[in-house]
């Protein structure tokens, strides 16, 4: 047989894909029925669109966050706890928009360098996009190198979230649920060739799958900080646009001009946040609070 038609064979076999083991063959094996939901989650391999988002969602595991750590940690389930939860709620809409506009899904939170307060940004937009009744949103810890979503959430991760990215396991054995617009993909454990496992065609097909299932309107990843790897650009064709967080004590404006010099005619840079920036005229902004 030619190479023609070999490759023409290759295009006309049918494909088994597992929808809760994205990219991969399913393996024929012993029956696993989920008892709530009445359907096989691991054996059989269904094509996605048969999948209801709503099912699948409900089938994360639910978890409740407690209000006091993450007040202690600078979360804001409720806007009316700080000026700064205010403004995360400014952010959300201005993103959100401009993402619509767009036709953008996905957005990565990343820094100049570490300790600008990523993460931070990243868990409270988060958060405050899922303040919106009706919506999805989905968290995905992916500074692979250095996770800490969990330990803002105070929440005890499920495993190694390179086991989703490459396929391994189903997000539904990694991912947590908050209520029923907010779903996190904790990590767990460090991953030293981060920069590798972020290129992979399998952690690509890992997310389009976790879209298809979950269906969220924005899915936003906290990201490394740009200047220190190569991680965030391994993002160029997972991400649509990334949001720059500066720190007012630290980033320099070198640095400012290194992210836009290293994001041009790669990834858009959707804008730059200021964190921990002195403002004495905030208390201006209060409106309906005593």
């Amino acid at each position: 047989m030619s190479d023609e038609d070999n490759a023409a064979s290759q295009r006309e076999r049918p494909m088994s894909v597992s929808v809760f083991r994205p990219g991969k063959n399913a393996e024929r094996g012993p029956q696993q029925f989920d008892i709530n939901l009445s359907r096989n989650i691991f054996s059989e391999p269904y094509p996605l669109a048969l999948f209801s988002p709503a099912r699948v969602w409900e089938s994360l595991n639910a978890i409740s966050l407690d209000t006091d750590h993450l007040a202690g940690n600078g979360l804001f389930i409720n806007p009316d706890q700080s000026l700064a939860g205010t403004a995360f709620d400014i952010l959300r809409t201005r993103i959100s928009q401009a993402m619509v506009e767009r036709g953008w899904q996905r957005i990565g939170i990343t820094s100049p360098t570490h300790g600008c307060g990523k993460s931070f940004t990243a868990a409270n937009l988060a958060m405050a996009l899922a303040r919106r009744p009706g919506s999805r949103t989905v968290l995905l810890d992916l500074d692979l190198r250095r996770p800490s979503l969990h330990t803002l959430f105070g929440a005890a991760p499920l495993g190694a979230l390179r086991d989703f990215l490459d396929g391994s396991q189903p997000l539904e054995s990694l991912f947590s649920r908050v209520g029923r617009t907010l779903a996190i993909g904790f990590n767990g454990e460090a991953v030293p060739d981060a920069g590798d496992v972020l290129h992979s065609a399998d952690a690509t097909q890992a997310l389009e799958a976790m879209e298809t299932q979950l269906d969220p309107d924005i899915t936003v990843m906290d990201l490394p900080p740009a200047l220190l790897s190569d991680d965030v650009l391994a993002m160029r064709d997972k991400v649509d646009a990334v949001l720059v967080v500066a720190d007012g004590k630290i980033t320099t404006a070198k640095d400012i001009r290194a992210c836009e010099a290293l994001f041009e005619h790669r990834i858009p840079l959707l804008g730059i946040v200021l964190n921990r920036a002195q403002d004495r005229g905030l208390g201006r902004l209060r409106y309906g609070r005593d």
